[in-house]
C-alpha cells in the first residue's frame, strides 16, 4: 500500500491556525474526524496525548509525528499540518516544529496499512523530502512529493534486502534492535538514522525492528556471532539473552533518531562492556552514575505492573464482597463468600509471587522467573508481605545472573541444559534456602512497619496522607508517584487500608481540579485547553492523574504547585476523616467501597477545589 492511499487532500491543512501542542493536535483530529476516520475523536486524542507523556513525538528538525494505535480509528489514515511560523512542539532539538503527519492506525491495521505508516516516518529524516514539504503551494504538490520519495524509498529497500549482510573485511559490524511503544514511528526512524549514520561512518550494520507488525529483518545466530557490538535503541522489552558475550549498548530509541553517530562511535570504542545477562550494560553505557538507581527502578516497576491486574482485580472483588454480608450477623452470602475466595484466596494471594517473579525476570530475564516466583510464594505464605515480595525478586535475579556467570564454562552446545536445567534448578534451590531463614525477619518487619502506622496520633496520620497525596501529585505517573502508589498496595496487603485511600484522593485531584479551572475560569485557558479540560473530569473521576500532564507541561511553575496543593489536602482529610479501602484502583467508579465515602468524597472535592482556586489566581490571562 502506499502512503497517498492513506494520506489524502482531504487530511491536509496546509496552513494550520494552532499555535500550541494541544491546539495543533486538537486541529489535526478535527480535519480527521471531519475526514469520517474517527469514531470519537476526544477518546483517540486521549490516546495521542498518552503516547506524547511516553516521549514527545516531536523528532527534531521541525517535523513532529503525532501517532496512535487505537480502536476508535475507522480506517488507518495519515493527517498532515503546516506551520510556516512554527509551534513549540516540546521538540527533542528544542526547536520549533512546521511539518506535522498524524499518524492514526487502527487496531486491526494490517500489516501492509501498518508498513506504510511507518515507512512515512523514515521519509521525513531527508532534509531535501522536508524543504519539498515547505515549499509546496498545493495539496497535489505535497501528494507527488511523497509519492517520490516513497518510489526512492521502496527501491532502497528492495536492494538491501537483496544484498547479504556481509563485513567488509576491517570494517566494524554492528548488529541493533530498534523498537518504541506504539511501533509504527520512532522504531523505523531509529533503525534508518542508524543505517545512514553506519553507512557515512564506514561501518556495516543490520538493524532488527521491532514494530506494530512485528520483528522485521531478524537478527540471526550467524549475526549475532560476528558483531563487533550490539545497539539496542528502544522504549520497550527486548529479549537480550541471545547477546550474552557480546559488547552491548543500551538506549531510549529517540537517540537512534537524535544521535546515532555517538552510539555507533561509542560501540566500536571497545570501551562498552560486555552483556553477560546482568541487565547493567544499558545503564553503563547511556545513563551515567544514575544507571543503578534507574535499573532497580525499572526492575520494580516490571513487578509492580505485572502485579497490577491481580491486585486491582482481587481487591474491589474482595471489598464488593462485602455488600454481601450482614453487619448484624455478621455471616456472609454463599456468592459473597464466592467473590471473596476468588479475589483474596486466589487472585490477590498471587500479588507478592508474581511481583517477586518479574523483578526477578526483568533482571535476569526468563532463567530468574522461577526462582522468583518461588521467592515470593514463600514470602506471602510467611507473611513477609511485600518487602518480603521485593526482596525475594531482587535476590533471585541477581543470584541466577551470579549462577549464569559460574556455569559460563559450560560449551554453547550444552546451553539449553544450562537454561531449562541448571539455572531453574540451583536458582529455587538457593533462593528458597536463604528466604526460608529470611521470611521471620522480614515478618516482623513487615509487621513493626504496619503496628507503627496503626500506633500513629491523628496529627501523624493527617501528615502522612498530606505526603503521600501530594506524592500523587509531583510527576503525575513518574516514580515520585508510583513510590506512593506502590507504598499503598504494599499497606492493602497487609491489612492498613487508609494509606492507599489518601493516595487515591490524591491521584484523582490534579486532573478533576484542572477540569473545574478551566470550567470556572475559561478566561485564563485557551479554547483548546478548555476543550481538552472537559475530559479531565471523566481521567480524574477514573483515577488517572496523567490527564493533568499536558497542562502541567505547558505551565508547570503555575500548575504543578497547585495540583500538589490540591491533592495533598485530599490526602490529610482523607486520613483524617478516617477513609479506608480495599479497592486500589477505579477511583470515583468504587467510592462505594470506601469506608465512610461520604467524607471522602468531600476530601477530594476539597482538594480539587483548592487546585481550580490556585489556577485561577495564579494562571494568567489568555489574549
Amino acid at each position: 500500500m502506499k502512503i497517498t492511499e492513506l494520506l489524502k487532500k482531504e487530511t491536509m491543512i496546509l496552513n494550520l491556525t494552532a499555535t500550541t501542542k494541544d491546539a495543533v493536535i486538537e486541529e489535526l483530529a478535527d480535519k480527521l474526524d471531519g475526514a469520517g476516520n474517527l469514531r470519537d475523536k476526544q477518546a483517540f486524542i486521549k490516546e495521542i496525548h498518552h503516547r506524547e507523556g511516553q516521549s514527545s513525538t516531536g523528532i527534531g528538525e521541525g517535523v513532529a509525528i503525532p501517532h496512535a494505535k487505537s480502536k476508535e480509528v475507522i480506517e488507518p489514515a495519515i493527517v498532515f499540518g503546516r506551520s510556516q511560523s512554527g509551534i513549540d512542539y516540546d521538540a527533542l532539538d528544542g526547536e520549533n516544529s512546521h511539518l506535522f503527519f498524524m499518524i492514526a492506525a487502527s487496531a486491526g491495521a494490517n500489516d501492509v496499512h501498518l508498513q506504510a505508516l511507518s515507512r512515512l516516518s523514515t521519509l521525513l529524516m531527508d532534509e531535501d523530502f522536508r524543504r519539498l514539504l515547505m515549499e509546496a503551494r498545493s495539496e497535489k504538490d505535497i501528494l507527488d512529493a511523497v509519492d517520490l520519495k516513497e518510489k526512492e524509498k521502496l527501491d532502497s529497500e528492495d536492494e538491501e534486502e537483496s544484498a547479504p549482510a556481509t563485513t567488509s573485511g576491517e570494517r566494524p559490524y554492528i548488529v541493533s534492535v530498534t523498537g518504541c511503544p506504539t511501533g509504527i514511528a520512532h522504531t523505523y526512524m531509529a533503525a534508518d538514522g542508524l543505517k545512514a549514520k553506519a553507512k557515512e561512518l564506514g561501518f556495516d550494520i543490520k538493524v532488527e525492528t521491532n514494530g506494530s507488525d512485528g520483528v522485521r529483518n531478524g537478527l540471526t545466530d550467524d549475526d549475532i556471532k560476528r558483531a563487533t557490538a550490539v545497539i539496542i535503541a528502544a522504549d520497550t522489552h527486548v529479549e537480550k539473552e541471545r547477546f550474552a558475550g557480546k559488547r552491548l549498548i543500551e538506549a531510549p530509541v529517540t537517540a537512534g533518531i537524535r544521535r546515532p553517530a555517538e552510539l555507533l562511535n561509542e560501540a566500536v570504542s571497545g570501551d562498552v562492556p560486555v552483556y553477560k545477562g546482568t541487565g547493567k550494560g544499558g545503564e553503563s553505557s547511556s545513563s551515567g552514575g544514575g544507571g543503578q538507581r534507574s535499573a532497580f527502578y525499572r526492575h520494580l516497576m516490571n513487578g509492580v505492573s505485572n502485579m497490577l491486574p491481580f491486585v486491582v482485580g482481587g481487591g474491589i472483588l474482595i471489598a464488593i464482597s462485602f455488600f454481601f454480608e450482614d453487619p448484624v450477623e455478621g455471616t456472609i452470602t454463599p456468592f459473597g463468600e464466592m467473590l471473596s475466595y476468588i479475589g483474596g484466596a486466589n487472585a490477590f494471594f498471587l500479588m507478592i509471587p508474581v511481583l517477586a517473579g518479574f523483578i526477578a525476570r526483568s533482571i535476569a530475564d526468563r532463567p530468574g522467573f522461577a526462582a522468583g516466583m518461588v521467592g515470593g510464594l514463600m514470602a506471602a505464605n510467611g507473611d513477609a508481605g511485600f518487602l518480603g515480595g521485593i526482596i525475594a525478586g531482587f535476590l533471585a535475579g541477581y543470584l541466577v545472573i551470579g549462577l549464569r556467570r559460574l556455569f559460563s564454562f559450560i560449551p554453547k552446545s550444552l546451553e539449553g541444559i544450562k537454561t531449562i536445567l541448571l539455572l531453574p534448578l540451583f536458582g529455587i534451590t538457593i533462593t528458597g534456602i536463604i528466604m526460608f531463614y529470611a521470611v521471620t525477619p522480614l515478618a516482623a518487619i513487615q509487621n513493626g512497619l504496619v503496628d507503627w502506622l496503626s500506633g500513629l496520633g491523628t496529627g501523624n496520620i493527617v501528615l502522612l496522607g498530606i505526603l503521600l497525596g501530594g506524592m500523587m501529585a509531583v510527576d503525575m505517573g513518574g516514580p515520585i508517584n508510583k513510590a506512593a502508589f506502590t507504598f499503598g498496595l504494599a499497606m492493602i496487603d497487609a491489612g492498613n487500608l487508609a494509606p492507599h485511600a489518601a493516595i487515591m484522593a490524591g491521584g484523582m485531584v490534579p486532573p478533576i481540579g484542572i477540569a473545574l479551572a478551566t470550567t470556572f475560569f475559561k478566561n485564563k485557558f485557551t479554547d483548546q485547553e478548555r476543550d481538552a479540560g472537559k475530559t479531565n473530569y471523566v481521567l480524574g473521576a477514573s483515577f488517572i492523574t496523567e490527564g493533568a500532564i499536558p497542562f502541567a507541561a505547558a505551565d508547570p511553575f503555575r500548575v504543578i504547585p497547585s495540583i500538589i496543593a490540591g491533592s495533598a489536602l485530599a490526602g490529610g482529610l482523607a486520613m483524617l476523616f478516617g477513609a479506608a479501602t480495599e479497592a486500589p484502583h477505579g477511583g470515583l467508579f468504587v467510592i462505594l467501597l470506601v469506608n465512610n465515602w461520604p467524607m471522602y468524597l468531600l476530601a477530594i472535592i476539597a482538594g480539587a477545589a483548592l487546585t481550580a482556586v490556585l489556577l485561577g489566581v495564579f494562571k494568567k490571562k489568555t489574549v
